[in-house]
């Protein structure tokens, strides 16, 4: 997929007016940014508005998250235990404590 983002209230137009006449490779809207899809027509429709809006246009390649590759087994755990937690208003810290779910500062030390 490709993630044009744009910065500008001139770009943001030029995003919708693609993402209008050009329905076909739009995967997603987000506002200011749109995804589209991998293909060299979207490629040449994103490089177009960057042409035209300068450095107010970034252009991302993107690649799915694969959860079971990139993500160790405890964090995933982790994550289902606490969104199936009783009580919603707990913290994950505290959530957490005590228990051999990964510490969350630990987990923002590491990257994927």
């Amino acid at each position: 997929m490709l993630l044009v983002v744009t910065y500008s209230a001139a770009a943001r137009t030029g995003l919708r007016n693609l993402c209008r006449r050009h329905e076909s490779v739009v995967a997603r809207r987000f506002g200011r940014a749109a995804l589209l899809d991998e293909t060299e027509y979207a490629a040449f429709l994103a490089l177009r508005l960057r042409e035209s809006h300068g450095g107010d246009v970034q252009i991302e390649r993107t690649e799915p998250f694969n959860e079971f590759v990139a993500v160790d087994d405890a964090v995933r755990e982790a994550a289902a235990a606490y969104a199936d937690r009783s009580a919603k208003s707990t913290p994950y810290a505290a959530f957490a404590a005590g228990t051999d779910h990964p510490d969350p500062d630990a987990m923002r030390g590491r990257e994927l």
